[in-house]
């Protein structure tokens, strides 16, 4: 349970969003009863806070006009990982059970940061998306993050100086069309100008982002996450693998998702014949790509669907392969 110190410092945090407050609406956020706000109300006038009763049918508490506490000195990066820290909590459901912390901490936030970086803040947020989120995150460049994100907002083209996975460096003018937040990393995805054909880029990468004159026009279709995920099922790996699996669509992506592997879309769609069961198996051509292939058994043999293999031939000696070792362990005594 909260100290009732906490709780006073909370009182004031809601008083400090503006507007006026019932005693029952406080009594509920705090998860006290209306005679101890009262008292807390009480402790706050004797801290020389002007808190005012209003009367009336909608009357309760408010704070004076134009009272506000010492301001909160944080630079960029510091508000940036606050404010996207509440972001990804609130989204993936780390929050307090009445949002009460995570409403004040924000509005505290906003309330005293100079107007310009609120507005860099809230075109990134406006140009975030996010998937699934596992482990530590590689952090991009503040500085880059709020330029493409600034980029996106005003479809404004951006110049980046960009090293890949084999170290090569490059600089690209990209027309990014959104950011998207992975599987613990951050990318940026649009058209690469110089090739004129959509790319995805890790921002950690990117080292440095500068807005360049003119504006384009975003294309309809696929989000930017959509995107993000196609470009990771389709991109160039050593093996190309196509299987087609017995299951329904629900079952192969269970244990191959859409970051992995790609169903032709008309598959997805496609329509059970009339007096077919909708959930009912049926053969799925599925597509992926990778960098080796000794995973891939032991997913299929989860799937627990019959399948064939059509490419590559090494997939199957690691299937047999898998196939005979568990055959062993389950003949030793």
């Amino acid at each position: 349970m909260p100290r009732p110190t906490g709780r006073v410092l909370t009182l004031l945090e809601l008083f400090q969003s503006g507007g006026t407050r019932t005693v029952a609406e406080l009594a509920d956020r705090l998860g006290v009863d209306g005679r101890t706000v009262r008292r807390y109300v009480d402790q706050l006038i004797e801290l020389d806070v002007p808190v005012k009763s209003v009367r009336g049918r909608y009357g309760g508490y408010q704070l004076a006009p134009g009272y506000r506490l010492p301001p909160l000195m944080l630079n960029d990066d510091e508000a940036l990982a606050v404010l996207l820290g509440l972001v990804a909590g609130r989204r993936a459901g780390l929050t307090t059970s009445e949002h009460t912390a995570n409403e004040t901490a924000s509005a505290k936030i906003r309330r005293v940061l100079p107007r310009h970086i609120t507005r860099r803040l809230d075109a990134l947020l406006d140009a975030l998306a996010f998937t699934d989120h596992r482990g530590e995150t590689d952090h991009p460049d503040a500085g880059v993050l709020l330029t493409v994100a600034d980029a996106v907002r005003h479809r404004r083209p951006v110049l980046i100086r960009y090293t890949d996975r084999d170290g090569r460096r490059s600089e690209r003018t990209l027309h990014a069309y959104g950011i998207v937040a992975h599987a613990s990393r951050w990318y940026v995805t649009g058209k690469d100008a110089q090739i004129g054909e959509d790319r995805t880029f890790r921002l950690d990468r990117i080292a440095d982002a500068r807005t360049l004159p003119g504006s384009f026009e975003a294309p309809v279709g696929p989000s930017p996450a959509q995107r993000v995920l196609s470009a990771f099922a389709t991109a160039e790996y050593r093996h190309e693998v196509i299987l087609r699996i017995h299951a329904t669509v629900e079952q192969i992506r269970a244990h191959l998702p859409a970051t992995v592997a790609t169903l032709p879309t008309e598959q997805e769609e496609h329509e059970p014949a009339a007096g077919q069961d909708p959930a009912a198996a049926r053969w799925l051509r599925v597509e992926l790509r990778a960098e080796r292939l000794d995973w891939l058994p032991p997913v299929l043999a989860a799937l627990d669907r019959p399948f064939v293999i059509e490419r590559p031939t090494e997939l199957r000696d690691h299937v047999m392969a898998l196939a005979d070792r568990l055959t062993s362990y389950a003949r030793q005594a």
